[in-house]
């Protein structure tokens, strides 16, 4: 995997966008010829339309990442990845149209730039439909040995298995373990020389999993394997890189300490961040409020009650903030002012607040609680002081996720559907510390573009 901006990104990721970004380029190009010689003009040097063509590719490459066309299924389904090429071809459309209306200069005549679309959509069809099954298979996956046959190897065994993953599990190594989980694993004892055995088996790393880490590491073997080139990686960093997610079974508080990340606070990377929020809520703040002011008109119509509501949530360094809120649910929803967790179907959701919810209106306006600076665009969502309190009892870290200034959208947001009990809030937890331990304005900006991949495709809304 590459690692951009503290952020890994798989190597098939990676060619797949290079060759997009080639393919885009060559669909702006002859949509250009074509239509050239379609009125008998001279199409003239590619030199000349280069702005062009670079802001056509780089605008449709951008809503291929948004879409979420790079995820993991699309290296499986053709038919999967034609529905999003088509959506994020379409979005990056109507994107370069607001572009060309503020920069003329590097505008595509209109026929052109349906030519340009249509081919667009056949060469990255195709792209997937060659080298979706190569990208998908194992000639991308990095080969790795697991030191451990206990439950931490099982766990990383499993893993390999599951569809979309970047690593396949060349071998298992027996570290004496009492009665060893993973089958067929081989035993130490029966390995002369570990560093010729992880050689021979073409492994590029070797992942730490044994049971018990006191007076049992092998520190000669591990030493002996990194000499060879071959990477040597504990099982927390490993399921962080491939997972992107802290696992809370694996990682102890030493290894957080002594980690690299948690840069959010820094001056610079928080001066960044203020001044997109500010900027951003401002825009979106004046493009959304005619939305807004709809929106409270139907929810007024529809159910007795305030069109807005404010909950005291909980922020950065653990104080108390008020969040505002288009109301979708009955003013009644929580009698006797108990917390309770959204369920699905919830019927205490109306029918104005189903739709709100699916597409995220019901979220604009926190936009102004960005702007007074107690939350952000991107960072964990706040929680209700009632559930923090029982949520800190029963999961290690929790109380680290407020170390960071909460957010509208967020990593754990994209990556996990909405959460109603403590399992789902560990899980989510998970993706929170990741992106608190990882933060960059890279990391940030690839949220932004993901959430609309979460309101075009809304799973597990409540």
């Amino acid at each position: 995997m590459i690692r951009l901006f503290k952020h890994y990104v798989p190597h098939a990721t990676v060619l797949l966008g290079l060759v997009d970004m080639a393919c885009l380029l060559l669909a702006g190009e002859l949509g250009w010829v074509v239509r050239c010689r379609q009125i008998g003009s001279d199409a003239g040097p590619i030199g000349a339309r280069l702005p062009q063509l670079l802001v056509f590719a780089v605008a449709l490459q951008v809503a291929l990442v948004a879409v979420g066309a790079y995820s993991a299924g699309s290296f499986r389904s053709l038919r999967f990845a034609a529905a999003k090429l088509a959506v994020a071809v379409s979005i990056g459309v109507i994107g370069l149209s607001l572009v060309f209306f503020l920069v003329p200069s590097v505008s595509f005549w209109r026929s052109n730039l349906l030519y340009a679309m249509a081919i667009a959509v056949l060469l990255l069809v195709a792209v997937r439909a060659a080298l979706g099954r190569a990208l998908g298979g194992e000639t991308f996956k990095r080969r790795v040995v697991i030191l451990g046959a206990g439950a931490r190897g099982a766990r990383i065994a499993a893993l390999s298995r599951t569809p979309g993953v970047n690593f396949c599990v060349a071998g298992v190594v027996a570290m004496g373990e009492a009665g060893p989980v993973v089958e067929g694993a081989t035993p130490r004892g029966e390995i002369d020389n570990l560093a010729a055995y992880v050689t021979d088996l073409r492994a590029v790393e070797v992942v730490l999993a044994i049971e018990e880490r006191r007076n049992a590491l092998p520190v000669k073997d591990l030493l002996r394997v990194k000499t060879t080139g071959v990477q040597v990686v504990d099982m927390s960093s490993f399921l962080e890189r491939e997972t992107g997610r802290i696992d809370l079974g694996s990682v102890n508080p030493s290894s957080l300490i002594f980690s690299d990340g948690f840069a959010s606070g820094q001056m610079l990377s928080s001066t960044v961040k203020r001044a997109f929020d500010i900027t951003a809520g401002l825009l979106l703040l004046g493009l959304s409020l005619p939305v807004i002011l709809l929106t409270a008109t139907l929810i007024k119509l529809e159910s007795r009650g305030p069109a807005f509501y404010r909950q005291r949530r909980v922020g950065l360094f653990g104080e108390g903030f008020d969040i505002i809120k288009l109301r979708s649910m009955r003013v009644d929803a929580e009698a006797g002012g108990r917390a309770v967790w959204a369920a699905q179907d919830d019927p205490r959701v109306t029918r104005t607040g189903r739709i709100i919810r699916r597409v995220r209106i019901d979220e604009l306006p926190q936009t102004w609680t960005v702007l007074k600076g107690e939350m952000s665009f991107v960072g964990p969502r706040p929680e209700r002081p009632q559930f923090v309190d029982d949520l800190e009892r029963h999961l290690p870290f929790y109380a680290e996720r407020h170390m960071v200034k909460p957010g509208i959208t967020g990593w754990a947001q994209i990556n996990y559907p909405y959460g109603a009990s403590v399992e789902d809030a560990r899980n989510k937890l998970e993706y929170d510390l990741y992106y608190a331990k990882n933060y960059s304005p890279f990391l940030d900006l690839l949220i932004l573009l993901q959430t609309l991949r979460v309101v075009l495709w809304p799973e597990g809304v409540r």
